[in-house]
C-alpha cells in the first residue's frame, strides 16, 4: 500500500492522484506498469435540487396540518385550555419567518421584518389569551415587539443609505442595544408600578457607549480604519 508524499494519506493502488490534497501520484517502480481499473465511478452524479415551489407547498401542507390536529384535540380531547393556540402560534410565525426565502426571495427587506415583528405580536397576543391577565401584553409584549421591529427597519434602513461595512454595523448595533436596554427597564419599571429609572441598563449604556467612541474613532481616520481592518483580515 502506498502513501501520500503530500499529506501522507494512504492511497488505493489504482489512483492517480491524492484524493485528498490531488497531489499526482508517480512510483518509479511500475512506471510502465498498467494500473488497475478506478474503484470509483467516473462520472459525478448530480441531486436534483428542490424547487422553491414544491418546498413551500411541503412547509404550507406541514403546518397547516399541525395547526389544525392540535386544534380539533384541544375542542374535541384536551379541551381544559385552549392550548392549540400555542401551537398555531408558532406555525405562524414559522410560515412568517420562512416565507422570504421558501416563496419570494425578493421580498424587500423592510417588508419582512415588519411582518416578522408582526407574527411575534400576533404569537403574544396569544398567549396572553390563556393568562389570567393581558396587562403584560399590552404594557410589555407589544412595546417590546414593536420597538424590536423599528430597530430592525432603522439599522436596515441605515445600512441602505450610508455605505455600510462591519465596523458601521457594529455602529449600529452598539447605538441601538443601549437604547433597547434603556427602553426595557423602563418599560419593565412603568409594569411594575415602580419610578422610572434606569440601573441595570446604565451599565450597558457606558459600555456601548464607549464602545461607540472608538468605533467612531476608527471610522474618521483613514489610516487606522484601514489598519484596523488589515489586523482583523475584513
Amino acid at each position: 500500500m502506498s502513501y501520500c508524499v503530500n499529506c501522507g494519506v494512504e492511497l488505493e493502488p489504482s489512483l492517480q492522484a491524492c484524493p485528498l490534497c490531488n497531489t499526482p501520484v508517480i512510483n518509479p517502480n511500475e512506471k510502465n506498469k498498467e494500473l488497475p481499473s478506478s474503484p470509483y465511478p467516473a462520472n459525478k452524479g448530480q441531486v436534483e435540487t428542490v424547487k422553491r415551489k414544491d418546498l413551500g407547498i411541503l412547509l404550507s401542507v406541514v403546518l397547516t396540518a399541525t395547526s389544525v390536529t392540535c386544534l380539533l384535540l384541544n375542542l374535541l380531547v384536551f379541551h381544559a385550555s385552549l392550548w392549540s393556540l400555542l401551537v398555531i402560534g408558532i406555525c405562524i410565525c414559522l410560515f412568517v419567518f420562512t416565507f422570504p426565502a421558501v416563496f419570494y426571495s425578493k421580498t424587500p427587506l423592510y417588508i419582512s421584518l415588519l411582518s416578522d415583528g408582526l407574527a411575534i405580536a400576533v404569537y403574544l397576543f396569544l398567549i396572553s389569551r390563556l393568562t389570567s391577565s393581558d396587562v403584560w401584553f399590552w404594557q410589555l409584549g407589544l412595546p417590546i415587539a414593536i420597538l424590536l421591529t423599528g430597530m430592525m427597519e432603522l439599522y436596515t434602513l441605515l445600512a441602505k443609505i450610508f455605505p455600510f461595512t462591519i465596523l458601521s454595523g457594529a455602529l449600529y448595533l452598539f447605538i441601538e442595544i443601549p437604547a433597547f436596554c434603556v427602553s426595557l427597564e423602563l418599560l419593565i419599571r412603568h409594569l411594575i408600578n415602580r419610578p422610572y429609572a434606569i440601573t441595570w441598563s446604565a451599565v450597558v449604556l457606558t459600555v456601548c457607549v464607549i464602545i461607540d467612541i472608538a468605533l467612531i474613532t476608527i471610522l474618521a481616520k483613514k489610516r487606522l480604519r484601514n489598519e484596523v481592518r488589515r489586523r482583523l483580515h475584513f
